[in-house]
């Protein structure tokens, strides 16, 4: 993509004040990385012009920003400061100390024993946890052990899961091995039934084009995809699964997005221009940027166009896919969605819209509107940018813009389910019944292959809530798995 390049050129003109090598070579290095903090934020930032330490006129010299850096003892520091109200508006922008880490979580690397789960409370002893596990990786530690979805476990080295413990239990650093007690599921109470495994997290890569099927239901071929995160590393499995649907001239399209939390906004054009290659050429998405980079840039730069072409580069311009879509032309198509849907699953949802008719099956998204960039400190902000600092590896992960779709709409609150069904972890009726994904019987699935055989529109009300939301979903906690983001430059 060029869009960034013309954007960090145009921009350099207007922050050079900013960026001179003879001012910054002799500050220390911890203010050299805070001022990399806020001259990146204050060229990206979306909600620059609302943070007044992130005025354009808030200083006057390189002097005053190194005051300002000094201020703060940490990178994270400063950039926590200069967020717009953080949790309520901006939700989603990071830093990290370890570009390495950020770039690997993108392609779906990171430390996993590949169990992702829920964790509930008791229902007689509301200061006691249990787990119930929804997703196994495949080839990870966890499905080599034997591990299934829906399991339920409630002890971890012989000690009880609570409210105050499974953080330190589960997800902090130090939780590397681990052994798991399972237990038997009765009416919201787990009573252990003597299973224990022992798991181990190590560097795992998720291939995220989890499950291609076809089905066969009289005159209706069906084609369904569970996709797990958009990464463009698997850009050409998740063409290929397409090209499975082409040679099987599928009539109907089921995409499950329920555990999928986005990714790359090129990959989420890619998978629309998948559904439907009528559309090549034609609008997808628009990015609004904040001000000043909307009025530095041409406006073409801002928008994702329908393609009949993969054409993926590394930062060093070398071509790693390059081969034509496997479109299909179909004019309505299905999606499984849950609370963990977000991001640029979200833009497919709605770029798709102007288009074909879209159904939801499931229940609600989380209403992620909103993408980021990956910020490196360099004279362009890019990884291969001229005097990339070799002092630290922060990064930042700000969010730099708003999608929309080719009617300039979105939905920030999420999109709501035409055919209203939760996964079962058992809260309701005491007996939980997840079913194994890609079967017809799984319930969302099924839900979805009955829709399409009865072509009825659903009379499912859209006034609902969830009656009882999980203390933690293991992948939503994850940094960086809601994430909707532009690549870096590709020369």
């Amino acid at each position: 993509m060029k869009k960034i390049i013309k954007i960090c050129a145009s921009l350099l003109i207007i922050f050079s004040c900013l960026n001179c090598s003879n001012e910054i070579s002799s500050i220390p290095a911890d203010i050299e990385i805070n001022n990399f903090v806020w001259k990146g934020m204050n060229a990206y930032y979306y909600w620059q012009s609302d943070v007044p330490n992130l005025g354009d006129s808030r200083f006057s010299n390189q002097a005053e920003i190194n005051n300002f850096s000094a201020s703060f003892a940490t990178p994270e520091d400063i950039f926590e400061s200069l967020r717009f109200q953080p949790g309520i508006v901006d939700r989603f922008s990071w830093i990290v100390d370890d570009y390495v880490a950020l770039e690997n979580a993108f392609q779906g690397i990171r430390l996993s024993n590949g169990m992702e789960f829920n964790l509930y409370t008791y229902q007689t002893n509301s200061n006691n946890v249990y787990g119930v596990v929804y997703y196994v990786i495949p080839g990870s530690d966890a499905e080599k052990k034997g591990v299934l979805r829906g399991m339920v476990f409630s002890s971890i080295n012989n000690t009880q899961i609570t409210v105050s413990n499974y953080r330190d239990l589960l997800t902090n650093a130090a939780s590397i091995n681990y052994a798991l007690s399972f237990a038997n599921f009765n009416a919201g109470d787990p009573i252990l039934n003597g299973t224990e495994i022992n798991l181990s997290k190590e560097q795992l890569q998720e291939n995220p084009v989890a499950i291609t099927k076809v089905f066969d239901e009289g005159s209706k071929k069906i084609g369904y995809l569970l996709y797990n995160q958009f990464a463009n590393s698997f850009d050409g499995e998740l063409n290929a699964s397409f090209g499975v649907f082409k040679d099987n001239n599928i009539t109907d399209l089921i995409i499950d997005l329920r555990y999928n939390g986005g990714g790359s906004v090129r990959t989420a054009t890619y998978l629309a221009s998948m559904i439907n290659g009528t559309n090549t050429g034609k609008l997808f998405s628009q990015e609004i940027w904040n001000e000043k980079v909307m009025n530095a840039t041409a406006p073409e730069y801002f928008l994702n166009n329908f393609t009949n072409q993969i054409l993926n580069k590394d930062s060093n311009g070398t071509i790693l896919l390059d081969e034509p879509i496997n479109s299909l032309s179909l004019q309505k198509v299905y999606f499984i969605i849950t609370a963990a849907t977000a991001s640029a699953s979200e833009l497919v949802i709605n770029g798709m819209r102007p288009y074909i008719d879209v159904r939801l099956v499931g229940t609600k998204t989380i209403g992620k509107q909103v993408g980021s960039v990956t910020l490196y400190d360099s004279d362009t902000y890019t990884r291969n940018g001229a005097n990339l600092n070799a002092n630290h590896t922060y990064a930042m992960q700000p969010i730099v813009l708003e999608i929309k779709n080719a009617n300039s709409e979105n939905n920030p609150d999420g999109y709501i389910a035409d055919d209203y069904l939760p996964e079962n972890f058992g809260r309701e009726d005491g007996i939980i019944d997840l079913g194994v994904l890609g079967s017809k019987t799984e319930p969302l699935l099924n839900k979805a292959i009955t829709s399409i055989i009865a072509g009825l529109k659903s009379n499912t009300s859209k006034n609902f809530s969830f009656k009882d939301k999980p203390l933690m979903n293991s992948k939503s906690e994850a940094l960086f798995s809601q994430e909707m983001y532009i690549e870096e430059i590709r020369h």
